[in-house]
């Protein structure tokens, strides 16, 4: 089955200055095509609501729709996949909720993980955090790029193509040295939403992308 993972992709934060709706739309009408909607600690019923409102308008852009953790809800609603933390449910479980159609990502500190990962068949993986961040609680130890150079030249070593995104705290100055160290994508959060032009700098970033990577910077292929 062919799934497309973005280079870009939009992690949405607790809103400081715009709403969770407002996030999406603006990042979609800045270029983005992959939203994920991470609303930790909220109400389920508020979850629900702001996940169908962000769907719908996801459907009428051509943008790819991810739910952070809640499974149940992506297959309720038809979300295209799932994002799952360490801490959440297991790929494999999420899997046989959603089918093999569904898009599912999990998060990685290590190598270790990424081999874990890739026994559940995830279909990308996000790797970090690269420095510290505040929207993520319970930070596992960062990486740097040293990191990231560390577990591509493993990955390459044991022959592992899986698209791997880097997450956390990230700028669009980080992009070059994350894409010459292998990453396929980087995923944003504060950087995009509290920027004064959410849209503007969105396509900037995409810019920026083009700039280091000699492959379509929109989408990948892959076979699952």
């Amino acid at each position: 089955m062919d799934k497309a993972i973005a280079r870009l992709q939009l992690i949405t934060s607790a809103p400081t200055k715009i709403s969770y709706f407002e996030q999406v739309k603006q990042f979609v009408y800045g270029g983005g095509n992959w939203v994920q909607l991470r609303m930790k600690d909220e109400d389920p019923e508020v979850v629900k609501r702001e996940a169908v409102r962000c769907l719908s308008f996801c459907m009428e852009n051509a943008t790819t729709f991810i739910l952070n953790d809640r499974v149940e809800l992506a297959a309720l609603i038809g979300a295209d996949g799932v994002h799952l933390g360490k801490n959440d449910m297991s790929p494999m479980e999420a899997r046989s909720i959603l089918g093999p159609q569904a898009i599912i990502g999990g998060t990685a500190n290590t190598f270790d993980d990424i081999l874990r990962l890739i026994d559940e068949s995830v279909d990308y993986i996000g790797l970090g955090p690269f420095r510290f961040t505040s929207t993520k609680k319970n930070l596992s130890p960062v990486l740097g790029i040293e990191g990231y150079a560390h577990i591509f030249q493993l990955c390459k070593e044991h022959n592992i193509n899986i698209p791997i995104v880097a997450i956390g705290g990230l700028d669009k100055s980080d992009f070059k040295p994350l894409f010459d160290a292998g990453v396929h994508g980087v995923a944003l959060s504060s950087a995009i939403v509290n920027d004064e032009q959410p849209g503007a700098y969105t396509l900037e970033l995409l810019k920026e992308i083009g700039k280091c990577s000699s492959f379509n910077w929109t989408r990948l292929t892959t076979k699952k």
